[in-house]
Formats: C-alpha cells, sequence, structure tokens
C-alpha cells in the first residue's frame, strides 16, 4: 500500500510540472536539499530556546554559482555555494552581530557599482550592509527601518528601486522606494495585511514577500500562518504597479501543506541556466511546532492565463535544475 500511494504521489507531482522542465541528462533532485540545526536561546525579540533549523533562504546567481543565505544561528549569516541548486557547501560568514534575533537575509547585486548589498534583520529591525563578493565580508551601512523584518530588494526595469518587508510585529507588508540600494526615497506603502484564513490561522501573520515581474504584471510572494507551525504556506498577489494595489489571489495558497509536506514557506526565487524559475524554500521537518526547517527546492511557473504554480515535495526524485554542462557521452567500448 506505502508503494503505491508513493507512486501515485510521483504521477501527480510529475503530472503538475511544466512540460520543459524535464530533466537535463537524467539529473534528479529530491528534497530536502540542505539542513543544518543550531541550538539556542533567544530572548528578544521573539523569546525561543531549543533548536533551530537553518530557514528564510535567499539566494542568488552570480558568474555560474548559487550563493544561498539563510537564517542560521541567531547571530550572523553564513554562505552556502552551488553550481546546481541541489548540492551545496557551506562557505564562510559573511555577517555577525552582538545582537540576538538575526534573520531572514536578503541580498541584492548591483551592477552599478559592482557591490552585493545584504539586507538584514537585527532584533526587529532591518539595516543594510555591502561587500564586493558574495562570499566576502558583509560591512554595515546602517539602519533603514525600524520595527521591520524579511526585507527584499527589487529593481524594476527601468531601474527604480524597492525596499518590501514586513512591519514587526503587525506582520503587514510594505513597500520602500529606495532612491539607491542604500538610500531611501519617499515613504512607505502598505500594500497587504492578514485577512484570509489561512493567514490568520494561529495568529494574523503575513510576512517574506519576494517579488517576480512576468509580461509587465507585478507578483507578490508572501508566506502566511504561523511560520512554526506546519500551517505556514505561501501565496501571491498581483497588480500593475510595483507599490500597487495588489489583488490576492483567489486560489492561496498556492504552495501549502500536503501529504507529507509541512509548513513550506519564505521562499526565495531564481533561474536556472534555461531561464526555469524555481522556488528556494523551507518547510517544518514534521508536524512538531517549532523553528526545525529544512532548505528545498521546487520549480514553479506561469501558465497561459498568467496564472502562477507550484507544488512543494519531499522525498521524491524530480527532474533537477538544467546547469547547462556539457555531458562527455561514453566511449563505445571495444
Amino acid at each position: 500500500m506505502s508503494w503505491l500511494i508513493q507512486t501515485g504521489l510521483l504521477l501527480i507531482i510529475f503530472f503538475f510540472l511544466p512540460p520543459a522542465s524535464a530533466a537535463e541528462h537524467g539529473r534528479t533532485y529530491s528534497n530536502p536539499v540542505l539542513a543544518e540545526t543550531y541550538a539556542i536561546n533567544r530572548p528578544k525579540p521573539a523569546p525561543y530556546a531549543g533548536m533551530l533549523g537553518i530557514g528564510d533562504p535567499t539566494v542568488i546567481s552570480y558568474q555560474g554559482t548559487y550563493y544561498l543565505y539563510p537564517t542560521g544561528d541567531n547571530h550572523s549569516y553564513d554562505v552556502y555555494l552551488s553550481d546546481d541548486l541541489v548540492h551545496w557547501t557551506k562557505g564562510k560568514k559573511v555577517f555577525q552581530s552582538s545582537e540576538t534575533g538575526v534573520w531572514a537575509p536578503d541580498v541584492f547585486f548591483s551592477s552599478d557599482d559592482n557591490m552585493f548589498y545584504l539586507y538584514y534583520t537585527v532584533n526587529g529591525r532591518i539595516g543594510v550592509a555591502a561587500a564586493d563578493r558574495p562570499d566576502g565580508a558583509f560591512r554595515d551601512r546602517g539602519r533603514l527601518i525600524s520595527n521591520a523584518i524579511d526585507a527584499h530588494l527589487f529593481r524594476d526595469d527601468d531601474g527604480s528601486y524597492y525596499l518590501y518587508y514586513a512591519r514587526y510585529p503587525e506582520f503587514t507588508i510594505f513597500v520602500q522606494p529606495m532612491e539607491s540600494p542604500v538610500k531611501k526615497k519617499g515613504e512607505p506603502v502598505q500594500l497587504i495585511s492578514p485577512s484570509e484564513a489561512w493567514e490568520v490561522k494561529n495568529r494574523p501573520v503575513i510576512e517574506a514577500p519576494w517579488m517576480i515581474k512576468h509580461q509587465g504584471r507585478y507578483y507578490l510572494l508572501y508566506s502566511g500562518g504561523s511560520a512554526d507551525s506546519e500551517h505556514y504556506a505561501i501565496g501571491y498577489a498581483t497588480s500593475s504597479r510595483p507599490v500597487g494595489p495588489f489583488t490576492k489571489y483567489r486560489g492561496n495558497p498556492f504552495i501549502r501543506t500536503t501529504a507529507g509536506i509541512f509548513g513550506p514557506g519564505h521562499t526565495s526565487v531564481v533561474q536556472d541556466k534555461a531561464n526555469k524559475l524555481w522556488m528556494v524554500y523551507h518547510q517544518q521537518k514534521d508536524r512538531t511546532r517549532g523553528w526545525n526547517r529544512i532548505i528545498c527546492i521546487d520549480p514553479i511557473w506561469f501558465d497561459g492565463k498568467g496564472i502562477l504554480h507550484g507544488k512543494a515535495s519531499r522525498a521524491v526524485s524530480l527532474p533537477a535544475p538544467v546547469t547547462g554542462r556539457k555531458i562527455t557521452e561514453p566511449s563505445p567500448r571495444n
């Protein structure tokens, strides 16, 4: 019976994958792709003592390498490197604070000055640090926003910058127009608040914004529900402008808890070498309440009507991201 269930789950996942996401020469992956835990005792801003699994990942691609920055030991950020989004090597510690509550980083590469900007959350505020390489030591450039978490910098096609974040502890998503990666411009704009049943499960929460632009339309991905529970999930809202107004998708959450999947959330999005979109996100290890997260990847895609699709997976073999590697065929045997 278990074999039939697993086989059925695999067929369902393959059915929902976009046709163009076939495996590159048979390469596959299986979630989780990365797991690591830390014992923490955090007095503030949200008291917690116990095991914390890395989560809240942000990923960038630079010169053929992917760089992943997650929430880790609650005092600092490490970087993980990969050339295929599947196999990760832990790199250097890139940022450290004397305070607790070091959460949910975001990293942005500016082609204007060839600098990397790290938007950090420390003790319920957002600041920015800079480095000249993605695995270098990021130097603090100062505070940007108080009472805020989960920053994400987006640059539009016209060069305009927008910093999306969740106001804390209200858990409402705002956008701050930016003159540059380190300088604000004007006043922040409130975008969306917890309102749907899945967003207010246990407590009202929406957070972890991530912006995608597709065919001139803005897709604001976000997570809702309690982040330390199996009820955490991912939805999105759309607008014709980066500052809204945004309309939530009626089919939210489009990534949610299913059989064997617990609390998928806090996603970033990156392209593989075939320009296919991949969400890099975390799941809860099991139904146990807490922060024992694991890092996972899965494809997302738009249909012809502009609706965003995806499905979380766990412990099944699926077509891997395209790396662009040249495969040398074995020589025929004599």
